[in-house]
């Protein structure tokens, strides 16, 4: 797999740092996915992230050709991330980021390892995390460099019900786990950084139920922000 820069508008960090020394460290999350569409799900996922660890920022990452889908076409890049910087439009602190938007016609491969190895080199003194889905992190085994990916920030993941810490446990290797001080039924201790389960919010919406609900004409009121709606509308998307 070859890496190569992409676009900066809207990637990482306008506005802070700049060449100057803050006393305040950063924490700033990444938040990677499809987004094919965004929907109110991932709004509340970010939001409950950003009130329990205090984040500064959130970037909300469109994946360009994900790796781990089997699914055959993704809505065109361009229509995903206007949609993610329509969401974001409201909140201060969520930015659409296009650090795996696509480069020339055809379509590149991200991986997360990459992504997050690429944020640390541009801001080292960030603390970062990666929000995923449970289901997601599941599959992490399977990820590139999934090891090291682990070592390298902290994981937030967003619950789903009836979920358990301890499923995401069994597929950290043994070697990888840490010491842990005291007893958070939320997090588990990596050797280098931690996994936290985000349980504040916990939603049955889906983008494919976003998908089909569009293919069948019915209402998409309320699963996605207004904006979104609107130009999934106007646009005649997902028909």
């Amino acid at each position: 797999m070859t890496t190569h820069p992409a676009p900066k508008p809207h990637v990482h960090g306008h506005g802070h740092g700049g060449g100057h020394a803050h006393a305040h460290r950063r924490s700033v999350a990444l938040f990677g996915g499809t987004f094919d569409p965004v929907h109110a799900a991932h709004i509340a996922v970010a939001q409950a992230a950003q009130k329990r660890f205090h984040l500064d920022a959130i970037y909300f990452v469109p994946s360009s050709r994900p790796p781990h889908k089997a699914k055959p076409a993704l809505t065109p890049f361009l229509h995903r991330y206007a949609m993610v910087a329509l969401a974001c439009g409201g909140h201060a602190n969520f930015h659409p980021s296009l650090a795996e938007a696509p480069d020339g016609a055809a379509p590149h491969v991200f991986y997360t390892y990459d992504t997050v190895r690429r944020f640390h080199r541009e801001h080292p003194d960030d603390h970062l995390y990666f929000i995923l889905g449970a289901d997601q992190f599941l599959e992490i085994p399977t990820w590139k460099n999934y090891e090291a990916l682990l070592d390298s920030c902290d994981f937030i993941i967003a619950s789903r019900p009836g979920f358990r810490l301890d499923a995401l446990r069994l597929v950290i290797p043994p070697e990888m786990l840490g010491r842990t001080h005291g007893h958070d039924a939320q997090k588990i201790a990596l050797r280098k950084s931690a996994v936290h389960l985000l349980t504040t919010v916990s939603s049955h919406i889906s983008s494919t139920e976003v998908r089909h609900r569009l293919e069948r004409g019915q209402t998409i009121r309320g699963l996605v922000p207004a904006l979104v709606e609107e130009y999934i509308l106007g646009q005649a998307l997902y028909r």
